[in-house]
């Protein structure tokens, strides 16, 4: 893709494979065709790893959190189950978001979590709400003690930010599909890779292996899900669609019949 901006005209010359746009810079659409490049040049640049919550790392979009946390507080889900612990600040997140509410709690697994994370976490206000998993997120073992954790009736949401291979997202899909509560979702983080192939600290692998394969795949052949971003609450016609790490990530659970 080439862009050609002249900001004295206020237009924007868009070159794609598919064809040739001539732009208003200052429209809906001139902001479209930004954050398409933007967002990959953020990444690459690793701007992503300078947002924290309360004092912890979080390497997120600071847009997708935003979004997040009105989807956390439309559901108020009784248990937040996440996959990746990192350094614990997305777990905080949840939990922050859990005490505001004045309800919920978290469960954040991951195959290992350093000494150093958990001390951090226990010091932290939200320990009392939040359940550390150290194991393999897909075994067996871990995905009966997440089931143990949640009680009949309790209405879940699902996190999906450990190993964002196409098979292990894929994986954890099957694995909790069955956890979440119909009308909340399960999220694929990160299938924003497939675009991020072609960049300096990217991997050509990328494009084909990558969490948002996997969420395809998955509902393709589970019918009681679909891919279905949230809307914005307020000033839907306003919000830019591809401004998100999580290309075709959030999974709605819609019913429980696998054939609807």
């Amino acid at each position: 893709m080439r862009i050609s901006i002249d900001t004295d005209t206020k237009v924007m010359l868009v070159d794609k494979e598919d064809g040739h746009q001539e732009l208003p810079l200052y429209s809906q659409a001139g902001l479209e065709a930004l954050t398409e490049i933007w967002i990959k040049v953020q990444w690459n640049e690793l701007n992503w790893q300078s947002i924290s919550w309360h004092g912890f790392p979080i390497f997120q979009l600071s847009e997708d959190l935003v979004r997040l946390q009105e989807v956390i507080f439309t559901i108020a889900p009784d248990v937040i189950v996440e996959t990746g612990v990192n350094q614990g600040g997305s777990a905080v997140f949840f939990a922050s978001l859990c005490r505001l509410m004045g309800k919920g709690r978290v469960v954040s697994i991951d195959i290992q979590i350093p000494l150093s994370v958990r001390e951090a976490v226990a010091k932290s206000p939200y320990a009392d709400l939040i359940t550390l998993i150290e194991g393999d997120s897909t075994a067996p073992s871990t995905v009966d003690t997440v089931r143990q954790l949640i009680s009949e009736g309790e209405k879940t949401f699902f996190f999906l930010d450990s190993d964002h291979s196409k098979a292990h997202v894929l994986a954890e899909l099957n694995a909790y599909a069955s956890s979440v509560s119909v009308g909340s979702y399960i999220v694929a983080a990160d299938g924003i890779m497939r675009i991020l192939h072609d960049t300096p600290i990217g991997s050509s692998q990328w494009r084909d292996d990558n969490p948002a394969a996997a969420a395809r795949e998955f509902v393709s052949a589970n019918r009681d899900f679909v891919i279905d971003k949230p809307r914005a609450l307020f000033c839907q016609e306003r919000e830019i669609h591809g401004f998100t790490y999580w290309s075709d990530g959030w999974l709605l659970r819609k019913s429980t019949d696998k054939t609807d």
